[in-house]
């Protein structure tokens, strides 16, 4: 068994493909119209779903928000670097809502920044992890 995916809705589908692949260089798998269901799904990762966990988002039509409940927390990535990763969402146009330091009661080095419908992404700096 392995994880292939985790499914976010989005409000607008093109804005959050354009956040995952241009402010976090994800890249567009694929992208696919169900007009009988009235959706649209879109695939984003670092790599092909066959080696690799991805994003699906899915823009269900005419829904332009959603409320983010209690029950989810982040997806988390890790980065070479938080601190030059929070800096590149930034000059992009992206939210940092946590900036890159150290966990309070731990040395992983982490951020955290939110993409354009409110979901939370944790930056983990590579090497800290269980520090």
């Amino acid at each position: 068994m392995r994880m292939l995916h985790t499914m976010l809705r989005v409000g607008d589908l093109d804005r959050s493909i354009d956040f995952y692949t241009r402010v976090l260089g994800m890249k567009l798998l694929r992208r696919k119209d169900y007009p009988d269901g009235k959706f649209t799904l879109a695939f984003v990762g670092y790599g092909d779903e066959d080696d690799h966990t991805v994003l699906e988002l899915t823009w269900n039509w005419g829904v332009d928000r959603y409320e983010l409940g209690t029950g989810f927390g982040h997806v988390a990535i890790e980065v070479d670097d938080a601190y030059q990763a929070c800096d590149a969402v930034t000059a992009l146009g992206g939210r940092v809502t946590r900036p890159a330091g150290p966990m309070k009661h731990g040395g992983t080095v982490i951020a955290f920044v939110e993409d354009p419908d409110g979901y939370k992404i944790e930056f983990i700096q590579k090497g800290t992890r269980g520090a």
